[in-house]
């Protein structure tokens, strides 16, 4: 009995997702940017910037035009963002001249050298942004209550879909199919 309760609610735990608001990473839905004019640099933990503008419905990644573009906000120290590193790698495996996975730090004062570990330790084999900017972008979103969260752009730099919490990998990967 112990080990199917257990079991529930381990299960409850990665399909939920993990609240950041402990945290002190959370925006409001109410915080929400709607300017046009909307453009921000994030870093990756290589040094390499990736400029972010906004378009009439969605955003434009420079350097990733004419690819579906997977935004994912994350924290180290979140179980279901884990889970999700090999669906990712998968999915950036498979789709790799068609598909970008932006993974969006959500933890303050984590060094690059840290992260760098994280991605080795796990296999990480997309793009992870560590910079301040990582924030701002959360909160020009829409704010992000819990993570994982998930943002799908077509290559029209269009938001499509967006996804909360664990998700299988089989779902993206039909969504994905869906854009090309």
């Amino acid at each position: 009995m112990k080990i199917l309760l257990t079991s529930i609610i381990l299960g409850l735990l990665i399909l939920s997702g993990c609240s950041d608001s402990a945290k002190g990473s959370a925006s409001s839905e109410k915080e929400k940017s709607t300017k046009k004019d909307y453009s921000i640099v994030l870093t990756d933990t290589n040094g390499k910037t990736i400029k972010v503008e906004a378009t009439e419905n969605g955003l434009k990644f420079e350097g990733y035009e004419n690819k579906i573009v997977m935004l994912d906000f994350f924290a180290t120290w979140c179980p279901p963002c884990i889970a999700e590193i090999p669906h990712f790698n998968n999915l950036q495996e498979k789709y790799k001249d068609d598909v970008k996975i932006i993974t969006v730090l959500m933890e303050q004062n984590k060094t690059n050298k840290e992260i760098k570990k994280f991605i080795h330790d796990y296999g990480v084999q997309y793009t992870i942004t560590n910079s301040p900017q990582n924030f701002d972008l959360a909160k020009h979103v829409g704010g992000v209550k819990g993570i994982p969260f998930m943002i799908m752009y077509d290559k029209d730099n269009q938001n499509v879909q967006h996804y909360t919490g664990a998700v299988p990998e089989e779902m993206i990967d039909i969504d994905i199919q869906k854009l090309l």
